[in-house]
């Protein structure tokens, strides 16, 4: 099924958009997924290796397709647990991504267009507050915060990681106070681009400059999905966003198929 076509829920007729970027081997990732692939005579051999079934047994002549994909949890579009951040937060152990509740993954999806900011630049509270006001919205607890950078122009080209606004500490716990538990980004990661953290740590050597988004998950349990694509393509406010992680036994993180469910 193509993912924008119309599907009939209970509740109406929604389209789906895809927000996920795909998990390989992508050179804008700087540990790329590792894909060693079955094709379907491959999959004839096991069986013959293993029951001794020969391929022209076999209904179709041939056996089965597989991959076997090496990557991290935080390779493609995925989610960041709380554990992630820190062994703690809020003063309790950390939650990993097969702890975090499911409903945290599921929400009204609110999309601000921050591509106006210049790569590097900080997204604050008052910032945040302003683009919601245009929008006419008011957060509500459930919501899911998307930021749409502009960066996801360049998913597959090496230079991906270092493009993109991100959000200090101030603008993570800001959210987390209206009920936002998760906040999205087309962006490499949900903080500044990295390259440019690490260029202002050697002028600067200060530490609260260093992932305050990020570290600010040490005091206010809260989950990230960074990578995502197609923001632009999706309303404002309106669609519904479906992102459940895949179950990692105590993963810092997971792969999703992020999905918008747009009304129609």
């Amino acid at each position: 099924m193509d993912v924008d076509e119309v599907v009939t829920l209970p509740g109406g007729r929604v389209r789906p958009v895809d927000l996920s970027h795909p998990l390989g081997p992508i050179p804008s990732e700087p540990a790329p997924a590792h894909i060693v692939r079955t094709s379907h005579a491959d999959g004839a051999e096991l069986w013959e290796h293993w029951y001794g079934i020969p391929a022209g047994a076999l209904p179709l002549g041939a056996g089965f397709a597989g991959e076997v994909v090496t990557a991290s949890t935080h390779a493609g579009t995925h989610v960041d647990a709380p554990w992630h951040y820190a062994a703690t937060a809020e003063g309790t152990p950390a939650w990993t991504v097969d702890e975090v509740p499911l409903s945290w993954f599921i929400g009204p999806l609110v999309v601000l267009d921050v591509t106006d900011l210049v790569t590097g630049e900080l997204v604050t509270p008052p910032l945040i507050d302003a683009r919601l006001a245009d929008l006419g919205h008011r957060l509500a607890p459930g919501d899911v915060v998307a930021f749409r950078t502009g960066a996801d122009r360049l998913w597959g080209r090496a230079e991906f990681w270092e493009y993109g606004a991100g959000l200090g500490r101030d603008a993570v716990l800001h959210l987390v106070d209206a009920g936002v538990r998760l906040i999205g980004t087309d962006a490499w990661s949900l903080d500044r681009p990295y390259p440019r953290i690490g260029e202002e740590w050697s002028g600067t050597r200060d530490p609260e400059r260093l992932w305050p988004a990020h570290f600010a998950g040490a005091d206010r349990r809260y989950c990230q999905v960074e990578k995502l694509a197609r923001l632009g393509e999706v309303p404002p406010t309106g669609a519904t966003i479906v992102c459940l992680p895949v179950k990692v036994a105590g993963g810092s993180g997971a792969w999703v198929r992020a999905t918008a469910l747009v009304p129609v």
